[in-house]
């Protein structure tokens, strides 16, 4: 996401450098790059002339105040504070307090509804017990897929087959909460394939009937601004709380996260990127900005690292590196916790300086290698893995044969996770490593 108009923002930038000051000259030629750039990241026009024309006010007044600055600088700090103005200025959460909390979910079919019913309960899981409602009567696969995520997570769901009345089936499960203490009820709703008027009855309808304490919409966020119209018109009917953007790593050019919330006046709350449960993000407006800018979005990375490390288990890891006591076992354990925080692209991206790079990712190798480094482990006997130093010619070919690749690439591995010891070993006592060279890669 946003890919395009990094690069069209980054050349509207590009221009001023070199330039010894902004001057009226140089910032209408830039601001004729920025509106550019949003017009074809499908934004309206009328909002990019807006936004652009408040961009050219504050550079025309600040011009000759902060000469110290460098102009293009200066141009990207005016641009970043007006994008964090246009997407909502902070973020803003959602109210799950009651007797029980109740979310009720709405959106088109085909816009991630389901998948974000269970990715919302996850997320809710660390602090509540939820429940999640499956209202969809139509299509008996999505009651289904519901099932499954909710096993997979390891929350309670409420379904009824053979009642088809939506409204009796929410409420029914308000009550099934409370008899079995869940403290907050998600509502997954049925979707059309467009706005209509037997869908947003119904989901008044819903609505009326449970007074849920949020109400979310979920847009697919690669429709673009037929994203933000399709909000615009289930606002009006049902007056929800929040949006949520889902298929954020999908070929979106990122109008519809742009102008939601000016169009619509009602915040995005979440973002989501991919299939994967945990790959659900609180939407901050300032970290948005900065990814788009190119400036990176190192708060976001820090938070899912979080989310996948606990305290004891860094501290024990601290403690094996100390002592070069790291083992294979370790490095898969990791390997995992850094697949369930998303794509490598989107990892790489967050991370200041590197966006350049993370255009380069070919996320398809990158699973590759991922799955290439668990056959070569899983392929070592229990005590290999605890003992790396134990891998002699004789093993490391035995290794090969039973992971399905050869003797180079599982050398290529064993040297790397060597350097990667050694490392990590120096880091955890202040030292400054050298970084190795070279990557994992199939030869």
């Amino acid at each position: 996401m946003f890919e395009s108009l990094n690069d069209r923002m980054e050349q509207a930038f590009k221009d001023l450098k070199g330039e010894g000051k902004l001057t009226e000259l140089n910032i209408a030629s830039s601001i004729k790059e920025i509106r550019r750039a949003l017009v074809s990241a499908d934004v309206n026009y009328k909002i990019a002339k807006e936004f652009t024309d408040k961009v050219k006010d504050q550079a025309l007044g600040t011009r000759n105040v902060l000469n110290a600055v460098k102009p293009g600088e200066l141009m990207v700090s005016i641009v970043r504070d007006e994008l964090i103005q246009l997407m909502g200025g902070q973020s803003v959460g959602i109210n799950v307090k009651g007797k029980p909390g109740i979310v009720l979910i709405a959106g088109l079919q085909g816009s991630g509804k389901t998948t974000f019913t269970g990715k919302l309960a996850l997320r809710l899981k660390k602090k509540h017990r939820p429940l999640v409602v499956a209202c969809d009567v139509y299509r008996p696969a999505a009651i289904d897929q519901l099932e499954v995520l909710a096993g997979q997570i390891g929350v309670p769901i409420y379904k009824e087959i053979e009642n088809k009345n939506p409204v009796e089936i929410a409420q029914n499960a308000i009550q099934h909460a409370k008899e079995i203490g869940c403290d907050v009820v998600i509502v997954d709703t049925a979707g059309r394939l467009a706005v209509d008027e037997q869908m947003m009855t119904e989901i008044e309808n819903i609505k009326n009937g449970i007074n849920p304490t949020e109400t979310l919409f979920v847009v697919d966020a690669m429709t673009g601004q037929d994203a933000v119209n399709t909000a615009k018109a289930f606002n009006e009917r049902i007056n929800y709380d929040g949006v949520v953007l889902t298929k954020l790593d999908g070929d979106t050019r990122g109008g519809a996260a742009l102008t939601v919330k000016y169009t619509v006046g009602k915040p995005i709350k979440f973002v989501s990127a991919g299939e994967k449960l945990e790959t659900l993000d609180v939407f901050h407006p300032d970290r948005m900005a900065g990814r788009i800018l190119g400036m990176g979005d190192i708060l976001s990375f820090v938070d899912k690292a979080q989310e996948q490390f606990d305290e004891k288990e860094a501290k024990a890891l601290e403690k094996k590196f100390r002592q070069n006591k790291f083992d294979f076992n370790d490095f898969l354990k990791q390997l995992n916790n850094i697949q369930r925080m998303g794509s490598m692209k989107s990892l790489v991206g967050m991370i200041p300086g590197m966006g350049k790079m993370a255009k380069d990712i070919d996320e398809g190798e990158a699973k590759k290698n991922f799955k290439r480094i668990e056959a070569i482990i899983q392929s070592m006997t229990p005590y290999e893995r605890t003992h790396p130093e134990s891998l002699n010619g004789s093993r490391k070919r035995r290794i090969a044969r039973g992971s399905g690749n050869t003797i180079v690439i599982v050398n290529q591995f064993l040297r790397q996770f060597d350097q990667m010891r050694k490392m990590m070993k120096m880091m955890s006592k202040g030292g400054v490593p050298k970084m190795p060279r070279g990557g994992f890669r199939r030869k």
